[in-house]
C-alpha cells in the first residue's frame, strides 16, 4: 500500500520515500545497499577475517568505500542523461551522505587505532601531509553534508552553488590521500582516479554541448583509459623513480595483471553500450532540469518525484 503524501511540516522524510511521500523502490534498494559494505566489514571483524591488524584493515576498507561512494555520487548526473534515468536524482543526496558517514567512521577507526590518544591524533594530522589533506577533505565533506538540506539550499541561494563546487577539490585531496597512504601498490588509487577522470570528461562534454552519443562516449572511454595510464606512469615516475615509459609499456603486458587504465576504458565502453541500448532523451529539457543545482556530495534539490 502506498504511503500517504508527506506533510509540509515534516522536514526530514524517510529516506525510502520519494518527495511525494510514496515508497520508492529505487531509494529503498539504494538505502539498503549503503549498509552492505559496513555490514560486510563488521562480519569480517566478527569472523576474524581482517588480518593481524583488524582495526587498521577496517579503517582502510571504510576509506576505500568513501571514495567509491563519492564516485557514485558524481556519476548520478551524467548517467541520468546518458541512460535517460531521471529518477537517479532521487538517490544523489543519499549517496553523498553515505560518503560522509563512511569517512567519519574512517576517522573514528583511526582514533581507535591510536588508542584514543586525541592529542597524538591531532599532532599526527598536523605533521603528516597525507593526513593533513585527508582531514581537509573530511572538513569539506562535513560542510557539504551540513548544507545538504532543502532548507539550507533555499536559504543560501547562489552561495550554495559556490560552496558545493568544493566537491572537485575535495575529490582531488581525497585521491591524493589515497595515493600516499597506499604506498607501493597504488592500483586501487589509480583505478579510482581514472574513474573520476572519466566522470569529469562526461561533465566537460555536457558543459561544452557535446552530445552523449555512442561514438562520443566511446571516444571518452579511450581518453579516460589513456589518461589513467598517464596518471599511473606519472605517479610511479615521481614517487618511486620507476621510468614512466616502463610503466606505460607494462600496460601492454597482459600476462600478469590487467592494468587500471584498461578497466577504466572498459567501463567507458560499457557506458557507451548502455547508451546504445537505451532510448535517447528528448532534446529539450524541462525548466526544472535546466535550473538544477550542480552535483555535490549531498546535492538533491533537483530530485525527481
Amino acid at each position: 500500500m502506498s504511503a500517504q503524501p508527506l506533510s509540509k511540516s515534516r522536514p526530514f522524510p524517510w529516506p525510502w520515500l520519494d518527495r511525494a511521500g510514496r515508497l520508492s523502490p529505487l531509494k529503498t534498494i539504494v538505502f539498503i545497499g549503503l549498509f552492505l559494505p559496513a555490514g560486510w566489514i563488521a562480519l569480517q571483524g566478527a569472523l576474524s577475517m581482517l588480518g593481524p591488524k583488524p582495526v587498521t584493515e577496517a579503517l582502510h576498507q571504510f576509506g576505500d568505500w568513501t571514495v567509491r561512494f563519492l564516485a557514485l555520487t558524481l556519476a548520478v548526473t551524467p548517467f541520468r542523461f546518458i541512460g535517460n534515468w531521471p529518477k537517479l536524482f532521487l538517490v544523489r543526496r543519499m549517496l553523498g551522505l553515505a560518503a560522509l558517514a563512511y569517512v567519519l567512521v574512517h576517522l573514528t577507526l583511526y582514533v581507535v587505532q591510536e588508542a584514543y590518544d586525541i592529542p597524538k591524533v591531532i599532532w599526527e594530522i598536523i605533521l603528516r601531509f597525507y593526513l593533513t589533506i585527508g582531514f581537509i577533505a573530511l572538513a569539506g565533506l562535513i560542510a557539504l553534508g551540513l548544507t545538504s538540506t532543502d532548507k539550507m539550499i533555499s536559504r543560501m541561494g547562489a552561495a550554495w552553488h559556490r560552496l558545493h563546487q568544493l566537491i572537485y577539490p575535495i575529490v582531488f585531496l581525497a585521491l591524493a590521500h589515497y595515493f600516499i597512504q597506499s604506498k607501493i601498490n597504488v592500483d586501487q588509487a589509480v583505478l579510482m582516479s581514472g574513474l573520476f577522470l572519466l566522470l569529469f570528461i562526461y561533465r566537460l562534454m555536457r558543459r561544452f554541448g557535446v552530445a552523449y552519443g555512442v561514438l562520443s562516449l566511446a571516444a571518452a572511454a579511450i581518453v579516460g583509459g589513456v589518461g589513467t595510464m598517464l596518471i599511473e606512469s606519472a605517479w610511479y615516475g615521481l614517487a618511486t623513480g620507476v621510468p614512466a615509459f616502463a610503466v606505460l609499456q607494462a600496460n601492454l603486458d597482459f600476462s600478469y595483471v590487467i592494468r587500471p587504465g584498461w578497466w577504466v576504458m572498459a567501463a567507458g565502453f560499457g557506458v557507451a553500450l548502455v547508451k546504445a541500448l537505451r532510448p535517447s532523451p528528448s532534446r529539450s529539457r524541462a525548466p526544472t532540469e535546466r535550473k538544477a543545482p550542480r552535483d555535490s556530495v549531498a546535492n538533491a534539490a533537483s530530485q525527481a518525484s
